[in-house]
């Protein structure tokens, strides 16, 4: 098990849950447009949000921010020290920073300013800020090391990230960074690409190190609207069976044999069911080929028919009713099961 840390009220690491981490796309220091991008993103259910912090002024808004947001707040800081230690001055919960680009002399006094605030440092050594490519290996390898460096200044609060554009070479950095470090692993593919593209990427990337047990906080990087990194990063971590709080609707493919709207029973229940935090299992099937198994393995579940399907209820068939009632009989099954 991983080392823990917290940023603010959520922990990453030492077995707690995988958290959701996005990020802002405005301007810093333009307060009430990044306060009101950070008050959307924690609705959107975001567990951590990161600023981005190019400049002094930047820095100087940090402060208003968080007083007016409730949500946990990493400053990202790229190149000056300066405004590394002052976004730490302004109450930042977490800082990010790349060891690479920071010059060595200003790195004992970063991790001064972060031990007495009492906030983690998280280390992301991305390959494309490197002059040269290396192995994914040695990516690691250098994340390691910049780790042990802040550690020698007794910092010890810290989140370590590999990341490269490739799915491959991420993948293969993290699992090579799991055995050298007990501190826990932001997980992501970074330039991932638009929210098509980028999405599945991010999936397979984040899915495969999920699988193996690696990753403590993770966020799916798309160009645009960091709205869908909250929504994309919850998928993967469902289906990767890393959260179990929510309907998980699954449905037949659909054939020549199918005998109800299975697409459109499916999306609907989706639909209705998207806000709910319940772990709840409905098998939506077409026809009785793999349908009474599938059932039978969820909590609720149909086998449709021709004109009459079998509902399943608790793995067990529980009644026949009229193809134009199906959707209704199922949507009070999950109501009643939330309700237990």
């Amino acid at each position: 098990m991983k080392k823990s840390v917290f940023v603010k009220d959520v922990q990453i690491g030492g077995g707690a849950p995988v958290s959701v981490q996005t990020m802002t796309n405005t301007s810093t220091s333009d307060v009430k447009a990044t306060v009101g991008s950070v008050l959307r993103l924690k609705k959107a259910g975001a567990d951590i949000v990161r600023v981005s912090v190019p400049d002094l002024r930047s820095a100087a808004a940090l402060k208003e921010i968080i007083s007016e947001t409730d949500a946990p707040i990493v400053a990202d800081v790229h190149y000056d020290p300066d405004i590394a230690i002052a976004s730490i001055e302004a109450g930042v919960h977490k800082l990010r920073l790349n060891p690479v680009n920071m010059p060595a002399s200003a790195l004992k006094n970063i991790a001064d300013a972060a031990t007495e605030r009492r906030i983690p440092v998280r280390i992301g050594v991305n390959e494309g800020s490197l002059k040269e490519e290396v192995s994914p290996k040695r990516l690691a390898e250098m994340t390691a090391d910049c780790a042990k460096r802040l550690e020698d200044f007794g910092l010890t609060d810290l989140v370590l990230a590999v990341k490269s554009s490739d799915v491959k070479r991420t993948v293969e950095a993290y699992r090579a960074l799991d055995k050298m470090s007990a501190h826990p692993l932001h997980i992501g593919l970074t330039e991932a690409g638009t929210r098509r593209s980028g999405s599945l990427k991010s999936a397979i990337a984040i899915g495969a190190l999920l699988l193996d047990g690696i990753g403590d906080t993770l966020r799916v990087s798309l160009s645009g609207d960091p709205i869908y990194e909250v929504d994309w990063g919850y998928r993967i971590l469902r289906a990767a069976g890393a959260r179990k709080d929510f309907v998980e609707v699954i449905a037949c493919p659909t054939c020549a044999r199918t005998q109800i709207d299975v697409n459109g029973f499916a999306e609907r229940i989706e639909e209705l069911t998207a806000e709910c935090r319940v772990p709840v299992k409905v098998a939506v099937m077409g026809c009785a080929v793999n349908g009474i198994g599938e059932s039978r393995g969820a909590e609720i579940g149909v086998c449709g028919g021709k004109e009459k399907s079998l509902i399943f209820k608790g793995g067990k068939p529980y009644k026949q009713v009229s193809n134009d009632c199906v959707f209704d009989e199922i949507i009070g099954l999950i109501k009643q099961k939330i309700g237990e």
